[in-house]
């Protein structure tokens, strides 16, 4: 059970940093613009604290957690750009070279890495915010939004 309530919780936590941060699509439009992304998952973690009748300080330490993990992605994303011009020129070169395709490509997996798990330390942070029942309730609302297809909307912008 505890497992499960980590695995949880670091989906939580995780959500804009690994899927939405402007490191694939988003809803077709390219990357999201951090601006948006923090919108949408302030709005998103607003709406799971009303749920879980969050206190004012469980709100408060819940955001700022949110802040610093969206702080901790933002050089990831903003040197997705030079990434892409890297693999760009390497395609178009006459003989790309493989040392430094692999080189890039070790580079990239190694700040993700370190990016989840600062986020896996912020989903045991986050564990240690909420309370037994409001760790129950997030579980469970995270095993419907995974029977859902693990589908979030945006809202209206």
């Amino acid at each position: 059970m505890k497992r499960k309530l980590l695995f949880v919780a670091l989906g939580i936590a995780a959500i804009g940093l690994l899927a939405g941060f402007g490191f694939g699509p988003s809803m077709g439009r390219g990357a999201m613009d951090p601006k948006k992304l923090d919108r949408f998952v302030t709005w998103r973690i607003n709406d799971v604290l009303d749920d879980l009748e969050a206190t004012p300080q469980q709100r408060q330490q819940v955001l700022a957690l949110k802040d610093r993990l969206l702080a901790e992605a933002k050089p990831m994303h903003e040197a997705r750009a030079q990434v892409h011009e890297q693999l760009t020129q390497m395609w178009k070169s006459d003989k790309p070279d493989s040392r430094v395709l692999h080189a890039l490509i070790d580079q990239r997996v190694e700040e993700f890495r370190a990016l989840a798990h600062k986020a896996a330390d912020g989903a045991i942070e986050l564990h240690g915010i909420l309370s037994p029942a409001q760790r129950a309730e997030l579980a469970e609302k995270a095993e419907e939004h995974h029977r859902e297809g693990g589908r979030w909307h945006h809202p209206r912008e």
